[in-house]
């Protein structure tokens, strides 16, 4: 069967080829978009998963809370200053779940809420809206590496160890502290001259690095 010259081939034809590959080169560009943003630094075996856009707890039933949907408390328009107020939101969005805050570090742009269960082990991490007074699950890793258990072949001072490797190469003067363990991945606050400058987390399994971009700069912190 002979093909037939492009210069025989109606206008229709050629008019819906052209949407096609439009559309095609589109649904390209936007997947490529959505995976370049906030990859995780890969440092020891595995790949880990790219950001994904979600904002919300990994486990989810759509009705709220860490079980469910993708805010644990929404926002009501009054601002959020100070390190207790924080803790106030935190306590609010988390107690129907049986948790409560550990340590709340203030940053420029948001505030960094650490939530503990009953037994005080560190469980999922969340951010406070300044703005807004909104609670929602922290970026990253709390969202895609949250497994909900415990299980892991990188141990805790091996994740100091990766994290204070991937300091020493992309920001040197920096130096890693304790690793906090939350199911499916640790998470490393890091300093410099004994001020903080931010946390890197790194998979249990992997030992995949993912810095968290989004606080800005440190302001304060409270333990509890």
């Amino acid at each position: 069967m002979s093909r037939r010259p492009l210069s025989e081939i109606g206008p229709r034809w050629l008019a819906w080829a052209v949407l096609i590959v439009a559309g095609l080169t589109l649904m390209g560009s936007l997947a490529f978009a959505g995976w370049g943003w906030g990859s995780p630094s890969i440092t020891a075996g595995g790949a880990a998963p790219p950001w994904s856009g979600q904002v919300g707890p990994m486990m989810g039933n759509g009705s709220g809370g860490m079980m469910g949907g993708q805010v644990w408390l929404a926002g009501d328009g009054v601002r959020v200053d100070t390190i207790a107020q924080a803790r106030a939101r935190a306590t609010t969005a988390s107690a129907a779940s049986g948790l409560r805050p550990g340590e709340v570090m203030q940053f420029t742009n948001n505030f960094y809420v650490e939530l503990k269960d009953a037994s005080g082990a560190a469980t999922t991490e969340v951010l406070v809206d300044p703005a807004t007074g909104a609670v929602f699950t922290e970026y990253g890793p709390a969202m895609m590496w949250n497994t909900g258990n415990r299980s892991g072949s990188v141990s805790a001072d091996q994740a100091v160890a990766i994290v204070n490797r991937w300091l020493a190469a992309d920001a040197p003067g920096q130096t890693a502290g304790t690793a906090e363990a939350y199911p499916g991945y640790y998470t490393v606050d890091t300093s410099s001259n004994g001020t903080k400058t931010g946390m890197l987390s790194v998979n249990a399994t992997t030992g995949a690095v993912w810095q968290h971009t989004w606080h800005g700069q440190f302001v304060a912190e409270e333990d509890a």
